[in-house]
This record gives structure tokens, C-alpha cells and sequence, in this order.
């Protein structure tokens, strides 16, 4: 059943149809956030996005932009934590540091993701919605608010410091 649908059916209140888009959509939701975050919040930004999803969906005008809509929304639910994170103090050097998700105990993935976390978040954030969530670069641009040719440098920008951050870590030049 296509979004456009479910989305519709959950306008006119049926749970079913809030379930199915839940469980067709957290996955990838999810996934957005841990990589924006980290996995320690990632659980907790997910569930502050889908009760906005919930509150908003009887105004979205145009079911068939489900996707960028909710994207939208993760995008500043994450954003949002950041901006509070960076408002705190920073914390002593000695702080314990994030430990990635054991589940990804492959160390090419450990080190591709402790790369992609070391990127600034503009670029991450593509990166992360075009090759891991697999969105067409319209749709990126509608979830960043930039235009598509925005989304194309910040992609090259991004491969470019991922490279270099990851041939960094291997110690080559």
C-alpha cells in the first residue's frame, strides 16, 4: 500500500494505517537520527518525531510528500538536540566517549561510520539521507531546504572529507 494511501487513512483516523506507516518508516527514521546523534538519543529523537508526525498529520496538505515531510521533521527534531547540546558546557576531555552500536561489530563499518561522524553536520546529513536512506537528491533538497545543486556540492564536499578522514585513520597521505 502506497504512503499516499496510508496517510490518507490516517486523516481519517484509522490505526491501523498509523501502524503500518510506523513500521514501514522507523527503520529508516531511526537510522537518520542514530547517524545525525549518535545511538545514545537516537531512541528518544525518534519517538519526539513520530509524536509530531502524529500531531501533524491531519494538516498535511499533500499526502504524496509524505516522504520529505517526515524527513523534514527528523531533520529538525535532530536538529533541535543538537542546538541543545551545543548550548551546554563541554564536558571534562576525560569524558567517556560514544561507543558505536555493537550490533556493528565489522571494523570497515566502525571505521566508515567514526569517519562519517567526524564530518560536519551539513555534509553528514546528506550523506546520510542519500547513500544510507537512499532519497533522491530531490527530495535531500526538500528535507535540507537548499536547492538541489546545494545538495550536489555538499555530497561532493562530503565524500571529499570522508575520504580524507578516513585515509587519516589508516595514517596514508
Amino acid at each position: 500500500m502506497s504512503d499516499e494511501l496510508l496517510v490518507v487513512r490516517c486523516r481519517l483516523g484509522e490505526r491501523d494505517a498509523l501502524a503500518e506507516l510506523v513500521r514501514a518508516w522507523h527503520a529508516p527514521v531511526w537510522g537518520y537520527v542514530r547517524r545525525m546523534i549518535g545511538p545514545a538519543e537516537a531512541d528518544d529523537v525518534t519517538q519526539e518525531v513520530w509524536l509530531a508526525v502524529v500531531r501533524g498529520l491531519p494538516g498535511l496538505q499533500q499526502p504524496e510528500r509524505f516522504t520529505p515531510w517526515l524527513f523534514t521533521i527528523a531533520r529538525r527534531a535532530v536538529t533541535n538536540r543538537l542546538r541543545a547540546e551545543y548550548a551546554r558546557p563541554e564536558v571534562a576531555a576525560d569524558a567517556e566517549p560514544v561507543t558505536p552500536d555493537p550490533a556493528e561489530a565489522l571494523v570497515d563499518r566502525a571505521e566508515l561510520l567514526a569517519g562519517l561522524a567526524a564530518l560536519p553536520a551539513r555534509e553528514r546529513e546528506v550523506l546520510i539521507l542519500f547513500h544510507v536512506e537512499d532519497l533522491p537528491l530531490e527530495t535531500c533538497a526538500v528535507i535540507c531546504d537548499v536547492p538541489v545543486g546545494t545538495v550536489k556540492s555538499r555530497l561532493n564536499r562530503a565524500r571529499r572529507l570522508l575520504r580524507a578522514e578516513l585515509n587519516r585513520k589508516e595514517g596514508r597521505p
